[in-house]
């Protein structure tokens, strides 16, 4: 038994001295057209202000429709990339559009994201942006004939499903175009799970970048798990032992991934030995801060935000599949060059 008290609209009728329908039409804002005196509007308002009440979300979508939120599933909010996004879409929504966004995190599991996709859907969420976590297309088909759903940040090729992703693979070869430009002869990249659309674009970039500069990729250059913190730990600790010293570049292609590395380099050497030059997709302030200097990927999450929930609400109005796009990122250059 909950010790907390639900008002209702026959709450604040009765003590108001009013109808439920009058009430109820006031709380909604119609009195006017239902020519309520002035006297019983303020009466009804004064009561339901005193009491913290407003009008039942959930009745008011079944009446017009509209739930006026907009669903968004990540996959870590701990990720500041992905956290970014998340706070320039809450932005968006609340001050431009006048929508709630409501977040759920998939954890890189497709079971929880299905679940958090239905939960919002469940909730009567007018239309939803996904940053998707696997490449089976069918996962999220089934969706698209209930509300308007646009990915971000990811795209899943063989889904008829418009996305909103950054321009990685240009940005990626140029980063890298650089080090080889400046003499650099051994490149190692370590990435995330390879069937993710974002990853095969980053390393579409990195090789782009050796062949434009007639560098043969070794075997012992790529390796790609997952974009945890752990995992970056992991392939570094594993590169290290194999050889004895640190790679001349390294690009993580993730800030999580990048955190990882550093925690190895600093519970080996204290960050006083580190790969020649380190490289990373993302950026953050902390970068700043740190005695290595971090070149990294900036990407437009004021951008992606924007574009993704325009491409919604312009679904949301009756417009045809909007057409996807790639966002263009800058390279933080940290390093002296």
């Amino acid at each position: 038994m909950t010790q907390f008290e639900r008002l209702t609209i026959d709450d604040i009728a009765r003590l108001a001295k009013v109808s439920r329908t009058t009430a109820s039409m006031v709380l909604n804002g119609y009195a006017e057209r239902y020519r309520i005196s002035a006297a019983t509007v303020e009466r009804v308002l004064q009561v339901a202000k005193e009491h913290h009440f407003t009008p039942s979300q959930s009745a008011r979508a079944l009446r017009s429709r509209r739930s006026n939120t907009i669903g968004l599933v990540i996959p870590d909010l701990t990720n500041s990339a992905h956290a970014a996004l998340a706070q320039s879409m809450e932005t968006l929504c609340r001050d431009e559009y006048g929508y709630q966004l409501v977040v759920v995190t998939s954890d890189e599991d497709p079971t929880r994201e299905t679940e958090g996709i239905a939960h919002l859907v469940s909730h009567q969420v007018d239309g939803m942006i996904v940053v998707p976590c696997t490449a089976d297309a069918k996962r999220y088909q089934k969706w698209v004939k209930r509300l308007p759903l646009v990915f971000a940040d990811r795209r899943v090729d063989d889904a008829d499903i418009p996305y909103v992703v950054t321009d990685a693979t240009e940005t990626v070869a140029t980063l890298i175009g650089d080090a080889l430009t400046q003499g650099a002869r051994e490149v190692v990249y370590f990435g995330g799970q390879p069937e993710l659309s974002a990853s095969r674009d980053r390393l579409a970039g990195y090789r782009q970048a050796l062949a434009a500069h007639g560098v043969t990729e070794h075997d012992d250059w790529v390796f790609q798990r997952d974009y945890q913190r752990e995992s970056g730990h992991a392939l570094m600790e594993a590169w290290f032992a194999a050889h004895q010293r640190y790679p001349e570049v390294l690009f993580a292609g993730s800030i999580t991934l990048l955190e990882g590395v550093l925690s190895f380099i600093n519970q080996a050497h204290k960050l006083g030995q580190a790969p020649g030059r380190l490289m990373v997709f993302d950026d953050h302030q902390l970068l700043d801060c740190l005695p290595l200097s971090i070149d990294a990927i900036v990407q437009d999450s004021q951008q992606l935000a924007a574009q993704s929930l325009r491409r919604v609400l312009d679904m949301l109005e009756g417009a045809g599949k909007p057409e996807s796009l790639q966002v263009p990122a800058r390279i933080h250059y940290r390093r002296t060059r």
